[in-house]
């Protein structure tokens, strides 16, 4: 067997792909402990709102997330890809001229419109107007992990079971784990991967994310709402809500403090009554200085890990993956600003 995938979440997910492509022979662990991938609003936007500044390699990314996407959609007669624009609502005058300096970045420019949205929507809170963020999405994470659990199930390339770092044996180049051989293990464990006694070592720091899904009938919104949090069409007037960045609860358990934070923030957003239906949480691996965590152990070169990918995942999966893939089987050099070589 060429591969060993420990994790199926959008990582293990792209990676996969790579492998079907090429025609390699391969095995996916799956044991539902990290549910980051599941419970993720799913968001592509090319602009940190926050500071008006580029998404890192943003366009590079789109260019191949944007097709990879489109191809999974096909794969499975599904949709996964729900395309809308983002509104940046704005909080003063202070922010209006900030976004109007961001049209001097080069790297930004692209993506933001320079006419400015004033109309008024109903329930919206957005005195100082809105301004569009083109080329954002959503995809429907948790439609494609279950879609493409479903599909690896069904031509038997799945195990949900725990994988057993200490189970593994080296023989030359190749790796023995239980009743298999392969060439290689690609590790997408997310903060798993701080019980992986490989890579343990990397500096992936857990943050925990919740996030509401209300209904709100008055509130009728076609867009992604960006304010002091996110507010996304679902349809059928349902609209998820966040997201909380908590780095002191490792738990995936949904919290009433989680909750709280994200209905007293919300009440600067909208003014409809709304009632909540649902609050999933997850843990996100994140890493220090916002790249990911892609490349192969110093010591081990049967072991690779992918990881790290942070609020992101949606868009950086497809072009780390490949990246990855292509270092391993032809040598290609990974980025520098991914490869983890750069904490040694």
């Amino acid at each position: 067997m060429d591969y060993i995938i420990v994790g199926l979440g959008l990582a293990g997910l792209a990676f996969v792909e790579e492998l079907i492509k090429a025609n390699k022979s391969f095995i996916v662990f799956e044991d539902d402990s990290q549910t980051s991938s599941l419970v993720a609003g799913g968001v592509y936007n090319p602009v940190i709102l926050k500071r008006f500044s580029p998404v890192w390699n943003a366009k590079n990314q789109l260019a191949i997330a944007l097709p990879f996407y489109e191809h999974l959609e096909k794969k499975f007669s599904q949709t996964f890809d729900q395309k809308f624009v983002i509104k940046k609502a704005f909080k003063s005058i202070e922010d209006q001229n900030n976004w109007f300096s961001a049209f001097d970045k080069p790297t930004v420019a692209p993506f933001l419109d320079a006419k400015l949205d004033k109309k008024t929507y109903n329930g919206v809170i957005g005195e100082h107007y809105f301004g569009n963020v083109k080329e954002g999405g959503r995809i429907d994470t948790h439609k494609l992990v279950e879609a493409y659990r479903k599909y690896l199930k069904n031509n038997h390339w799945i195990r949900f079971e725990k994988f057993n770092h200490n189970d593994i044996l080296f023989e030359g180049n190749l790796v023995t784990y239980h009743n298999l051989k392969a060439s290689k293990i690609v590790f997408c464990e997310g903060f798993g991967v701080k019980q992986n006694p490989y890579f343990n070592h990397l500096p992936l720091e857990e943050v925990k994310g919740e996030i509401l899904t209300i209904y709100a009938p008055k509130l009728e919104i076609k867009f992604l709402l960006k304010s002091t949090l996110f507010v996304l069409p679902l349809g059928n007037h349902r609209y998820k809500v966040g997201a909380t960045f908590n780095h002191k609860d490792k738990t995936s358990i949904p919290s009433i403090e989680g909750k709280d934070e994200l209905v007293e923030k919300l009440k600067k957003v909208i003014t409809v009554p709304y009632k909540i239906i649902d609050q999933s949480a997850g843990i996100r691996p994140a890493v220090k200085d916002r790249r990911p965590l892609v490349g192969v152990h110093h010591k081990y070169k049967q072991l690779n890990v992918l990881n790290g990918l942070g609020t992101r995942g949606v868009m950086i999966a497809p072009t780390v993956a490949k990246n990855l893939f292509q270092h391993i089987e032809f040598g290609t050099e990974l980025d520098p600003e991914i490869d983890i070589n750069r904490f040694d």
